[in-house]
Order: C-alpha cells, then sequence, then structure tokens
C-alpha cells in the first residue's frame, strides 16, 4: 500500500514538471510574425482607347526630281552666258548662250549661195520655155530642148541643196542659244563662261531639275505590293501617301501613289513604286532619304491599347487588366493589326478599360498594383527587402 502511494505521488510530481514546462515554454517563446502581404506591384497603365486607325505600308524612300535636264551644247563655240545658280527659272528661260558671230556668218554665206542658185534657176527656166517655143516652131533641135530641160533640173536641185545648208545654219545659230525645256532650279554650273565648249563634252554645262511637283521613289516586298494593288485596284486609283522625316519623323508632305513597276526584282523580291508630292513649301529635296507611309484603308470605331500592352503567351496574345481595388487580371485578347505603336484588338477588351503597359513581368492574376505615371521613375517590385527563410 505504501508503495502505491510512492508511485502516485512520483507520478504527480513528473506530470507537475511537465505541466510546468510547457507553461514556461508557451510563456517564454517568441510569437511568430503574422504573414505579410506582398507588396503593390509598380506598373503604368492606359486606357482602352475608340478610335479610327488609319492602316499604312511604310517604306524607305528618295526623293528625285519629276523631271532633270542635263544641258550639253549642240555646236562648238566660247560659251558667253550661264543662268544664275541655285534660281528657279521657268520652261523657256535662257540656261546658256554660245557666241553666235561665227554660226551667223555661214548662215550668211548659204543664204547668199541660195538667192544666186535661185537665180541661175530662173534663167534656166526662162531659157527652157523659149527653146521650147522655138522647138515648136521647127527653128531649133530638139536635143538643144532637152539639153536645157536638163540644165533646169540641175539648178533645181543645187537650190535645193542651198535650202538644206541655209537650214542647217539656222539650227546651229539656235542652238547658240540654250533655254530651259522645263520648269525648275537651275543647279551648280559645271562650265564657266568663257570656256570653248564642244559636242564630244557630255558632263554638262548645267543642270535644271523640277521640284515641284517631286518625285518620290521606294520598294515594297511583293506580299505588301499585292496588298497595295488590291486596295488601288491594280493601280488604277491613286492612294494617299505621306513623307516623313527620319531624323524627326515630322510629316513632309502628302502625295499620291499611282505608279508600279513592271516586274518583281527576281533578287530581293520587292517592287519600285512612285508616288507624286506636290511639293509647294520645297520641303523634300531631290537625293534626300525619307520613309513613306501609304494608307491602305482607315478601321473606324476600332477599340486601340498601346502595342507594349499585348504579351504572348503558350495560348496566344493576352494583357493584363486593372481592376477594383487595382487588382490585375489576365485577358486573353484577338489583336487585328498593329500600326506603329498601336495594337487594334478585335475581341477581348472593352472601352475605357484599363490595361498594363509596362511592368507584366511581375504580375499574375490576383496581385495589386500600383498604378505610376507613363515615363515616370516607378520602383522595381523586387526593390523590396528579402525576408529571410522562417521569418
Amino acid at each position: 500500500m505504501a508503495a502505491q502511494q510512492r508511485r502516485f505521488r512520483w507520478g504527480f510530481a513528473v506530470l507537475g514538471v511537465v505541466v510546468v514546462a510547457l507553461l514556461a515554454w508557451v510563456f517564454f517563446h517568441p510569437k511568430a510574425p503574422p504573414p505579410q502581404k506582398p507588396p503593390p506591384v509598380a506598373v503604368t497603365v492606359a486606357k482602352v482607347v475608340v478610335q479610327d486607325i488609319p492602316v499604312s505600308i511604310s517604306g524607305l524612300g528618295a526623293a528625285q526630281a519629276w523631271k532633270s535636264v542635263l544641258i550639253n551644247t549642240q555646236v562648238n563655240g566660247v560659251l558667253t552666258y550661264v543662268a544664275a545658280e541655285g534660281t528657279d527659272v521657268g520652261a523657256g528661260a535662257l540656261l546658256a548662250q554660245i557666241n553666235v558671230a561665227p554660226f551667223r556668218a555661214v548662215l550668211t554665206q548659204t543664204k547668199g549661195a541660195l538667192r544666186r542658185d535661185q537665180a541661175l534657176l530662173a534663167a534656166a527656166r526662162v531659157n527652157l520655155a523659149r527653146f521650147q517655143t522655138l522647138a515648136a516652131q521647127d527653128s531649133i533641135a530638139k536635143q538643144q530642148v532637152d539639153d536645157q530641160a536638163a540644165l533646169v533640173k540641175q539648178d533645181e536641185g543645187t537650190v535645193m541643196i542651198d535650202q538644206g545648208a541655209v537650214a542647217a545654219a539656222q539650227v546651229n545659230v539656235n542652238n547658240c542659244t540654250i533655254r530651259s525645256p522645263i520648269a525648275g532650279r537651275v543647279g551648280v554650273r559645271l562650265i564657266d563662261p568663257g570656256n570653248i565648249v564642244t559636242t564630244s563634252i557630255t558632263t554638262g554645262i548645267v543642270s535644271v531639275n523640277q521640284l515641284t511637283p517631286i518625285a518620290v521613289t521606294f520598294s515594297v516586298p511583293q506580299g505588301d505590293f499585292q496588298r497595295l494593288s488590291e486596295a488601288s485596284n491594280g493601280f488604277s486609283r491613286p492612294m494617299p501617301a505621306e513623307a516623313l522625316s527620319q531624323e524627326t519623323g515630322a510629316s513632309l508632305g502628302m502625295g499620291q501613289l499611282s505608279i508600279a513597276d513592271n516586274h518583281v526584282d527576281q533578287q530581293t523580291g520587292t517592287v519600285e513604286l512612285k508616288a507624286q508630292f506636290p511639293n509647294s513649301s520645297k520641303t523634300l529635296w531631290p537625293g534626300q532619304f525619307i520613309n513613306v507611309r501609304l494608307t491602305l484603308q482607315t478601321l473606324p470605331n476600332a477599340l486601340t491599347i498601346p502595342a507594349v500592352a499585348v504579351n504572348q503567351g503558350p495560348k496566344g496574345p493576352y494583357v493584363y487588366v486593372v481592376g477594383a481595388g487595382n487588382k490585375v487580371s489576365l485577358r486573353p485578347v484577338t489583336v487585328e493589326t498593329t500600326q506603329d505603336t498601336t495594337a487594334v484588338i478585335q475581341s477581348g477588351l472593352k472601352a475605357d478599360e484599363t490595361v498594363v503597359t509596362d511592368g507584366q513581368m511581375s504580375l499574375k492574376t490576383g496581385l495589386t498594383v500600383a498604378i505610376h505615371p507613363a515615363g515616370g521613375a516607378a520602383p522595381a517590385a523586387s526593390s523590396a527587402p528579402a525576408r529571410k527563410p522562417g521569418a
């Protein structure tokens, strides 16, 4: 009986020690901090906008004169005058003058020879008429009449030769004065007055370029060429074209595309096109490289978002939409086309919804975002202090 009492006391003592140890552990052990919510992810956003979007094709082009003339001489002589460089001239304006005195002297000589031979021809014809009358009276031999008729024909040939010589001399006189065949701008002169110019010189005296209108040539891939051909009904209908500065992207003028080359370049798979621009303000200059944008059609009332908002996933394009409480959700979309920095959405979004344009890599459905203005210095999501494992 006494042994049982001792065992009971020892068991009660052990139980008391365990209870005291548990109470001490609960009282002195630090409590685990409650789990913290992840910080909001910094993003930039944009609204879904309804607007008309022109569908266009762009290409690299070069401006060139609509008409260009290199002036060369057709006679040999001393150059006495050249039009002022950089001036605008009309069609028929004087561009160059060659000393005409020697050619006028030749013209005078040929005219004199013509008059002399015309007089000889007239005398021969009078004699022929007289001989024919005498022959009818049987007063002279028929051979004499025939000889006189041959002489008349000979003099007629001589007169024709003289007339040709006069015409040729007159052409040379006219060629001493060179006039512009087109309206345009005079370039830098290549030969100064006082030099002797000859017909063997092919480098030219001066050039004239027509700047209004001006042409822009460029090439497009054959796939885009088919789209252009369909949109213009086989290039029978002019298409609007816009010239853009390569440096600033600013518009340099509007024109029309109406000329397409008659073949596809097999080496490059492209087709050369030519557009005409009025260039009334002369913002385009021959030899200038520019970008050309051709408008195929205009999509009315299209849902548009910045192209950077569209992401590509295994199941196709998607965007992150910001909803109530700045929580984001992944939304699949169908992109109809992309023009420059704008994406046209066919389905998946509604007007005035908000989509994420920057910071998508750190997002997943249900996360809260902190919206920062576009272009602002938004802190990265990884800038939050790292937590120790088990904290």
